[in-house]
């Protein structure tokens, strides 16, 4: 067998920031260890040290055609060992990277295509990318969640509403499901689905994190509300921008929830900047909620414009009842945006929320769940499929 070589937390983590939320990607993940192939002394120790940064663990051999080769979720082949191991003619296999230090050295690319390589890393530049790579191989990471962001044409349009409905009704449909709330001054998206008191981490634990977070150490450590996970605000004081989310954490937290999950919902504040931009460069497809009011559509004429400039799929869920003559279809031409819905008006939903009773979306017979429901099935084809441990 090869050399087992132990992999470390990664410096400045989200471990370290958070108390350990990021977690080994080793003891997480399903993946397994990356297989390492080099003779190269010094190419090892950096390809062990990224390893390490990766919060993994690397075998190392340096007989082609062991087991090994196939069993191992990424086999990083060094510049060194390419021309042997193309010789020996190992069977072709995806997750093959050809790691090197001279991108000038044309043989490189012909070494590459001997041994089935997908892609080719020199380093030091490519060490980012190499960390992601051994990262989620070593997580077991598949297809990325769908993430869908909702954002409030005006204030009170009630898109924090139907964000908790899109995520209380894709966990009840067996979706893993993330619901992230985006918006520090929206008053906490614990309040409304009832968790308040929840156990787990909030926004101010994780708001100057930085580097790579391991998916399934967020999940575990977010609350468990309604069989998802929730990250939200506390209701601490004092200085709001002390803890503002920095772009940084927005990006690693995101890309951690959409690693791990079927389904991430992010509830957006209508003002874009830095963080909000990261998320919605993240976001699959924006529902801009608008009342049927000339001032609504106003209104959100602004909102719609900010957005557009990262994201690309915005659409717009118009909510009734309409007023002065509006329907849902002349909202969205005045927008120029497509049509995602209407959703009715549902009597009680608000009271609901003050008196402790079901969130919204829970009850799966009343209008908001079945807008929430269809737009599952019809708007997002195979959305959120949900993903195993």
């Amino acid at each position: 067998m090869g050399r087992v070589w132990s992999g470390v937390l990664r410096e400045g983590s989200a471990a370290a920031c958070a108390g350990g939320v990021a977690g080994s990607v080793a003891e997480d993940g399903a993946g397994g260890r990356p297989l390492v192939v080099t003779e190269d002394e010094d190419l090892l120790d950096d390809l062990l040290r990224l390893c390490a940064a990766a919060g993994t663990q690397a075998e190392v051999s340096h007989a082609p055609g062991r087991p090994d080769w196939a069993a191992a979720p990424l086999v990083l082949v060094g510049d060194d060992s390419a021309a042997r191991l193309g010789a020996a003619g190992p069977a072709r296999r995806d997750g093959v990277v050809l790691v090197g230090r001279d991108q000038d050295e044309p043989g490189v690319w012909e070494r590459a295509v001997a041994v089935g390589a997908e892609q080719v890393l020199v380093l030091p530049d490519g060490e980012t990318a190499l960390v992601d790579r051994i990262a989620d191989a070593a997580e077991g990471v598949g297809a990325q969640a769908r993430t869908v962001g909702v954002v409030g044409g005006r204030g009170g349009a009630g898109a924090s509403t139907l964000a908790c409905a899109l995520a209380v009704t894709a966990a009840r449909a067996g979706r893993r499901t993330v619901l992230v709330d985006a918006d520090p001054l929206g008053g906490g998206l614990d309040v409304l689905l009832g968790g308040e008191e929840a156990e787990g981490l909030r926004w101010p634990a994780l708001a100057t994190s930085r580097g790579r977070i391991g998916g399934a150490a967020l999940e575990e450590s977010l609350p468990r509300l309604h069989e998802l996970r929730l990250l939200s605000w506390d209701r601490g004081g004092g200085d709001p921008g002390a803890a503002a989310v920095s772009p940084e954490a927005m990006r690693s937290v995101l890309a951690a929830a959409r690693r791990r999950c079927g389904v991430v919902v992010v509830d957006l504040p209508r003002r874009v900047d830095e963080p909000v931009a990261e998320a919605l460069a993240q976001v699959d497809v924006g529902l801009l909620v608008v009342p049927a009011e000339l001032r609504a559509v106003a209104a959100a004429h602004r909102v719609a414009d900010a957005v557009r400039m990262v994201l690309g799929d915005l659409r717009v869920v118009v909510r009734g009842p309409t007023r002065g003559g509006l329907v849902a279809g002349d909202v969205a031409e005045l927008l120029g945006l497509p049509l995602a819905g209407e959703l009715p008006a549902e009597p009680g939903l608000p009271q609901a929320a003050e008196t402790g009773g079901p969130p919204p979306g829970a009850r799966p017979r009343t209008p908001l769940s079945r807008f929430c429901t269809d737009f599952w099935t019809r708007a997002l084809p195979g959305a959120g499929q949900e993903v195993t441990a």
